[in-house]
């Protein structure tokens, strides 16, 4: 679906069994979320990607009940969900802080929510008792918050939203709490989790890599607005905006003027090379495009490759080393620089550059995105 698209009137199309239709959200006169519509399908993990302020958080609330929007619609499994109290909602939030009551041990806090509801002592426990295995702290059921790790608090909390066996769940930066390690081994964790469950589940976040291992698909904002919607290798690989492409993962971008538009190619003359794009694109001779080509799809030589077009020379004036990877900036005879990252597949590289070697990049012409 395209970002901004005007919806019909009517309930949710085959499939989308949460559905945001033209979504306005004002704060003063800030709009925070402005004309916002998608369609999510039934058991989809669905990220809502951006920066601080963007009004992915306010797109949550307004999920959750929290805030009311001031025009659109919002429906559920074809029910109107706008006039609905947050009680009232088929809905659980997990929160950042993940809001466990210090003063309760793991079992009390995963109950709290269906002692409310009024369920009967033996269905609570039972409950209790499966999501503890789901998440497996059976052995855990006795302890304090404060006696368990960063991720056996954050997989408590997930059993507390679990239990009352919700049609939508919502994740405010589930893994925002974590240290990088930590988070990382519990991304899939946490998706296995979900899709065990089978629940639908929406989560808004800010860290790129996040998104892109837990969701499916991912919408990206910015002050309000959906910029691209897609699933994560779509985002990256062909994002539709240069804020996207900026936004997600590194990127080199390009400015320059198309020379040459043919249905199979485009030539695009930029300062320092020209490229060669092995597709067409809708445009003209002679009108300034961005290109973005990622730091990983560039191929570094010390002797110069053949052909004419997608390589260009120039020094090393920094490196940095993450262990199974190296990234290079280049330095282009403009002044610009080129971000190159090279993979290591060996221990020890006789032949590796460092700082103020010459050296060709290069890139096929399938590497590049042009921005219009």
């Amino acid at each position: 679906m395209t970002a901004l698209a005007k919806l019909p009137a009517v309930g949710p199309a085959p499939g989308a069994y949460l559905r945001i239709e033209n979504v306005v959200k004002r704060f003063g006169a800030l709009k925070a979320v402005d004309q916002v519509s998608l369609d999510i399908a039934k058991g989809e993990i669905f990220a809502l990607l951006g920066s601080s302020g963007c009004g992915k958080t306010t797109l949550l609330r307004m999920l959750a009940g929290f805030e009311t929007p001031d025009a659109g619609r919002i429906l559920l499994d074809g029910q109107a969900l706008d006039q609905l109290p947050p009680y009232e909602r088929p809905i659980n939030m997990m929160f950042q802080s993940y809001a466990l009551f210090p003063h309760l041990n793991v079992w009390d806090n995963i109950a709290f929510g269906l002692r409310r509801d009024g369920l009967p002592r033996h269905d609570v426990a039972e409950r209790v008792e499966a999501m503890l295995k789901l998440v497996q702290l059976s052995a855990y059921a006795r302890r304090k918050p404060h006696q368990l790790s960063g991720g056996q608090q954050q997989r408590v909390a997930l059993a507390r939203s679990l239990a009352k066996r919700p049609a939508l769940l919502l994740l405010d930066e589930p893994l925002g709490a974590l240290d990088r390690k930590l988070r990382e081994a519990t991304q899939i964790e946490l998706v296995n989790i979900i899709e065990q469950v089978g629940v639908t589940c929406v989560m808004v976040t800010h860290d790129q890599e996040e998104a892109m291992t837990m969701a499916s698909r991912i919408a990206v904002m910015s002050e309000g607005r959906l910029l691209q919607v897609g699933e994560p290798a779509q985002i990256y690989e062909t994002p539709a905006t240069r804020f996207v492409a900026d936004f997600i993962g590194n990127v080199n971008l390009m400015e320059g003027t198309l020379v040459e538009d043919e249905p199979d190619h485009v030539v695009i003359e930029c300062r320092d090379c020209r490229h060669h794009v092995g597709h067409g694109i809708t445009g003209s001779a002679g009108m300034p495009v961005t290109v973005a080509l990622r730091p990983e799809k560039i191929r570094l030589s010390r002797s110069r490759p053949e052909g004419e077009h997608n390589l260009v020379r120039g020094s090393v004036k920094a490196l940095s080393y993450f262990g199974s990877y190296t990234v290079y900036h280049l330095q282009l005879p403009s002044g610009a620089v080129l971000k190159v990252s090279q993979g290591h597949v060996q221990r020890h590289a006789d032949d590796a550059l460092a700082w103020g070697d010459e050296a060709w990049a290069s890139w096929s012409d399938t590497a590049q995105v042009v921005l219009t």
